[in-house]
């Protein structure tokens, strides 16, 4: 009945226009290619038919008039619309359109959170715990700068600290690990790069050592107004040639975070790299995901007198000047 009425309107129409000249005039216009170079994502609802396609395309630039869109698909017997979103060209005639719209939408998209202070291997079991990535694929996508491209210099060896934490729209089922990579440093990039650029290029410290403190930060002190303090202590004692003391570095290649047994042991390693206790200076890598409070702590840390601080069972911060003053916070808030 509908496909009826329409060739009725269309029927009128070239009685009215003159036979000949709308009939060529509708055909050319429904092989003529679109304007644009670039690509207009389109969303088709469910029960869509071809009068509704054609307004929205219509709306995003995609043709001139939707009556066109409506004679393509009278032409073509009908059109197989499918519901879901479609990213087309604006560059294609009606024609293509109708043909583009028949085949398969874009996969839905589905979050996956990269959370804050994750290590590129607590990544790589996320994404193996939920089936969408091989296990290791990911760590190995991201144990090397090359193919990845960064407005800024990126390290040599792993991508650790680079990998901004954040939730990521990715496409249903298995994941492209290398494209979840990039994602995550052009979000980098965009979310802590570009708007400390300036300070960080005119700043004493390499973005790299920034990236490393900003690391420990995130691991360090849960509350992140307290992160420029701790930043301030720590840059402190580097200058003056002091072991950080950061016990998170020693957890940095445990397996799993919280496990004591073997933290313990790496706490007596003196041959650990990432062990702050016994290694003066910055760890040989940063030891996790950080965001953008804590490198922004890492870059504007707040001097102060303090040169130790500490964390009591309800994770409050306690900072001190000295070491006989740390000791009595120490046995203050029972921690040893």
């Amino acid at each position: 009945m509908k496909r009826l009425l329409l060739f009725l309107v269309i029927a009128l129409t070239v009685v009215a226009l003159g036979a000949g000249g709308y009939v060529f005039q509708l055909n050319s216009q429904a092989h003529a290619p679109g304007p644009g170079t670039g690509d207009v994502e389109l969303e088709v609802a469910r029960g869509a038919n071809a009068r509704s396609v054609g307004l929205q395309l219509q709306k995003v630039g995609l043709v001139g008039d939707p009556i066109v869109f409506r004679y393509v698909v009278w032409k073509r017997g009908g059109l197989a619309l499918k519901a879901g979103k479609f990213k087309l060209s604006t560059s294609l005639s009606p024609m293509d359109l109708a043909t583009a719209l028949e085949k398969p939408p874009i996969a839905e998209d589905e979050p996956f959170v990269v959370v804050e202070g994750w290590r590129i291997r607590d990544t790589d079991e996320a994404l193996a715990a939920s089936g969408r990535a091989d296990a290791g694929a990911y760590s190995k996508a991201a144990s090397s700068r090359l193919g990845y491209s960064a407005p800024f210099t990126l390290p040599e060896g792993t991508l650790e600290g680079y990998l901004y934490p954040e939730t990521y729209a990715l496409p249903k089922g298995r994941v492209d690990c290398r494209v979840l990579v990039q994602k995550q440093l052009d979000q980098f990039a965009a979310r802590v790069f570009t708007p400390l650029e300036a300070e960080v290029r005119g700043y004493k410290r390499s973005l790299h050592e920034l990236v490393t403190m900003a690391s420990m930060l995130e691991r360090e002190e849960p509350t992140p107004s307290n992160r420029p303090l701790v930043a301030g202590i720590l840059w402190k004692r580097i200058d003056r040639g002091f072991p950080l003391g950061v016990d998170a570095t020693s957890r940095y290649e445990l397996k799993a975070w919280n496990d004591r047994s073997a933290f313990l042991v790496k706490l007596r390693d003196e041959n650990d790299p990432y062990n702050t206790r016994r290694k003066k200076g910055l760890p040989p890598t940063p030891i996790g995901a950080p965001t953008y409070a804590s490198l922004e702590a890492a870059l504007r840390p707040t001097p102060s007198d303090y040169l130790y601080y500490l964390h009591d069972a309800q994770k409050q911060l306690h900072p001190s000047r000295d070491a006989e003053e740390h000791e009595q916070m120490r046995n203050k808030y029972d921690v040893h």
